[in-house]
């Protein structure tokens, strides 16, 4: 099991985890970023992180049968930790700002279904991804991520969130940034806003 050190150690040598000014995907501001494509972009770094993750779904969630991943930082992700557990995993995206089960993917009733992200801030994409659940009279039975940079104030899931890694990065609302993220350009990384 790696450490929270090494595990920081491998997200900057990926440069997964950027320093500036960032506009998350839940519209928070922020002077870290956590970029898992480029962690998952070295897959022999990233295995260890994905085995890790894999063991601690397998050691509380029972009998999942289906992970499901909001795209598109939940697609890398999804599949390693299905091929690691071997269990189907699907991936949904927007249409319309909306989530939706494309490419001919589908969630069976009674499904027990875990939701693998990479990054939870404020659990905004996996509770969008727990409506689907809940259309198709599947069971979820939690959510997990790579790294969980969330804090009680911005966390919207009321489930524990599951993660590899616990980062303690500030969020800030448009109206309550300090000085120095002011004067830093913004940037918006993440997929939230892709047309």
């Amino acid at each position: 099991m790696l450490s929270h050190k090494e595990s920081l150690n491998i997200l900057r040598k990926t440069n997964a985890l950027l320093e500036g000014h960032f506009v998350l995907s839940s519209g928070l501001h922020s002077p870290k970023y956590v970029q898992c494509a480029k962690l998952l972009s070295f897959p022999n770094k990233a295995n260890k992180i994905c085995k890790s993750l894999s063991s601690k779904i397998k050691k509380n969630f029972k009998n999942v049968n289906l992970i499901l991943s909001p795209a598109v930082g939940g697609i890398i992700i999804g599949y390693e930790i299905g091929k690691l557990l071997n269990i189907e995993t699907i991936f949904c995206e927007r249409v319309n700002k909306r989530f939706k089960l494309r490419r001919g993917f589908s969630i069976k009733k009674n499904a027990r279904v875990v939701i693998v992200e990479d990054v939870v801030t404020t659990g905004k994409s996996s509770l969008e991804c727990v409506k689907l659940i809940k259309k198709a009279k599947a069971k979820i039975l939690g959510f997990a991520c790579i790294i969980d940079r969330s804090n009680k104030k911005n966390l919207k899931i009321k489930k524990k969130v599951i993660s590899h890694l616990k980062i303690n990065i500030p969020t800030y609302k448009k109206s309550e940034l300090p000085p120095l993220l002011k004067s830093t350009p913004i940037s918006v990384p993440g997929s939230r806003f892709i047309k």
